[in-house]
């Protein structure tokens, strides 16, 4: 995919922040860091109204404090919201976060528009306060992303490319080791918790693939699911028993229709497809709880695009209780 493909709708966060957002808890002091693309608002019929760039920001947020969140750092890095709302993340140490910056805006004339962009920042989340350690060329436009259970390995999909790069992580040492071609164009990688699999959603493609992990070793295992239409993003449950996505179904926006998450049984020989839960018009972002007992799925309900016949003033949330693999 050569061109843009851009995000109708925001998530929850995102319609407030215009942004997304990755925590980590496991620390003394958890950390939050939240992507702000200044560069791309929507009118009443969701089509995209573009700025120049030059205001974005990268915030790392201390939530030590919960109810009382503060900001430990304001980065002036330019990302973007197009895409899925899961283009940063924190590694399992918290020392490290990535921002995949998947697409700029450029002056064409008198005209502004979209190209994809191809960068990956790496934030030292150890300094005082937390700074940019370096900015790694990837692929084209970088877009979901994932660390492995151990931190030393990073996952990033390339919508542009169709391909996932793989990338060492020893500290704020950040490298491309090698790159995983793939039918289509993909939007998110996510590891199973158990570190020997990792799950792409190939978003046009309508499938989530699965790739076989061995040490340093990320192999395309040419298993591929048949996801809802348009599969978004994946989480993975802590057992790594099963998985879950979000079935867009309307290429990145909501259409007023009613999408689907999709149930993977991972432990299936091959992995198959066991169920499918109704969530809502445009389910976006996904997170499953610590406990993997629950599960959100974050609806767009066509809440950016005032004159369409199924506009909602807000978004929502579904909550999925998970029973087993119900």
């Amino acid at each position: 995919m050569t061109s843009v493909t851009r995000v109708a709708g925001l998530s929850l966060a995102a319609a407030i922040l215009l942004g997304t957002s990755s925590f980590n808890c496991a620390q003394a002091k958890p950390l939050m860091i939240v992507g702000l693309d200044e560069k791309l608002l929507w009118d009443d019929d969701g089509k995209p109204v573009l700025s120049a760039p030059g205001k974005d920001q990268v915030l790392i947020v201390d939530l030590a404090d919960p109810e009382n969140p503060k900001i430990a750092a304001s980065l002036p890095l330019k990302n973007s919201v197009v895409g899925p709302p899961v283009n940063v993340a924190i590694d399992p140490t918290g020392t490290v976060a990535l921002v995949a910056d998947s697409v700029d805006v450029v002056k064409e004339g008198d005209a502004l528009k979209q190209v994809p962009d191809n960068k990956i920042y790496v934030i030292d989340l150890k300094a005082t306060p937390p700074k940019l350690a370096a900015t790694i060329a990837g692929g084209k436009q970088p877009s979901g992303l994932s660390f492995s259970p151990d931190g030393k390995m990073a996952l990033v999909a390339n919508r542009g490319d169709s391909s996932i790069s793989v990338l060492s992580v020893n500290g704020t040492d950040v490298k491309i080791t090698g790159t995983i071609s793939m039918p289509d164009s993909v939007a998110h990688v996510a590891f199973a918790p158990d570190g020997k699999h990792a799950l792409v959603a190939r978003f046009p493609g309508h499938k989530i693939s699965v790739l076989d992990i061995a040490g340093d070793k990320v192999t395309y295992a040419k298993i591929d699911l048949p996801a809802g239409q348009w599969p978004y993003n994946v989480a993975v449950t802590p057992n790594s028993k099963i998985a879950l996505t979000s079935d867009n179904g309307n290429s990145g926006a909501s259409d007023g229709s009613v999408d689907t998450a999709s149930v993977i049984d991972l432990e299936a020989k091959p992995p198959r497809i066991i169920d499918r839960v109704v969530v809502g018009d445009g389910p976006e972002g996904l997170g499953v709880s610590p406990k993997g007992d629950l599960a959100v799925s974050v609806i767009l309900r066509g809440s950016n695009m005032k004159n369409a016949f199924f506009h909602e003033k807000n978004g929502s949330v579904s909550v999925l209780k998970i029973d087993g693999k119900k």
